[in-house]
């Protein structure tokens, strides 16, 4: 790799080019006369529009891009952080060299005529293939009807200007990506929609050989969100969860240093929750993502997510 030219793959859809814009922008602000070149792929899974599951679940949008990477053909994969298997390791001679500051991990409800999440009637159809959603609407607004919605951010709000759903529920840094903020007509706490595992988090991946790299970009990354990323895949690795289990939790970094983790595991049809929240003050963010999983499991995650077909 001349030192140069950085040769950046990623998927190839709109918001994946967005991201790709931001790490070339933050690249080129940090170290003058850097130059980048993007190299878009097509993922399985922007190819599938079916269940996931049939397609090796969310490593669906990441393997053709560690495949470039591996191959020599790019320097350097981006990545969101939600999309990265956690229930096996990288692929082998690979790391990651930062992850970037974090964009806001909340969900976000479009409705045409500007109704909220409470204000929507019963049969209201929204469009989401997300088992974290569908299982939180289920036990939160069980009057509402999901109906199946894949393809990028552009393609859903197509589906929905259509009429193939009567809402969406995207996700807000998303849409702050791809600017379409303006669709948002209500942004759900937390607390109503927990988030997927990396929410709005982009991972910079490197070929573990190709040190000078890793170095150079290693400077984009921000400590906070490397803590609050460490915590919520450990959770996720422990628990080894697939891609029909409805697993949601965040991490939170404050500013003195203490970090937390909150974490659900639900049944698909939301009619059970298992909570966890444990904070671990500057402990290894490794430990408390172990530790938040293991109390799920106490409480019979384990059972719940293997109970689940996929």
């Amino acid at each position: 790799m001349a030192t140069d030219l950085i040769r950046i793959v990623s998927r190839d859809s709109p918001m994946a080019l967005a991201q790709v814009e931001r790490v070339r922008a933050e690249l080129a602000a940090l170290h003058l006369g850097i130059r980048t070149e993007v190299v878009p792929v097509k993922t399985t899974g922007d190819k599938w529009m079916g269940d996931l599951s049939a397609v090796e679940g969310k490593g669906a949008f990441t393997k053709e891009v560690d495949q470039a990477l591996l191959a020599g053909e790019a320097d350097l994969a981006v990545h969101c952080v939600k999309d990265i298997p956690a229930d096996r390791p990288l692929p082998a001679c690979t790391t990651f060299a930062a992850f970037l500051k974090r964009d806001d991990i909340r969900d976000a409800l479009v409705h045409p005529a500007g109704l909220h999440l409470d204000q929507l009637p019963s049969g209201t159809r929204v469009g989401t293939s997300s088992v974290r959603r569908i299982a939180q609407l289920a036990a939160s607004h069980p009057h509402l009807d999901c109906v199946p919605m894949r393809g990028n951010a552009n393609r859903r709000l197509e589906k929905l200007a259509a009429g193939e759903a009567d809402a969406l529920l995207l996700a807000v840094s998303g849409l702050e990506r791809i600017g379409r903020t303006d669709v948002i007509t209500e942004v759900l706490s937390p607390e109503v929609m927990c988030p997927p595992i990396g929410a709005g988090v982009l991972a910079l991946q490197c070929r573990e050989g190709d040190t000078a790299l890793i170095d150079l970009v290693s400077a984009l990354g921000d400590p906070a969100t490397h803590r609050e990323t460490s915590a919520e895949r450990m959770f996720l690795h422990v628990l080894q969860g697939h891609c029909n289990s409805p697993i949601a939790g965040y991490a939170q970094a404050e500013g003195n240093g203490e970090l937390s983790l909150r974490a659900k595991v639900f049944t698909p049809d939301g009619k059970t929750v298992l909570n966890a929240h444990e904070w671990a003050g500057r402990l290894d963010p490794a430990t408390l993502g172990t530790s938040v999983a293991v109390a799920l499991l106490r409480q019979g995650a384990r059972e719940l997510i293997d109970g689940i077909a996929h």
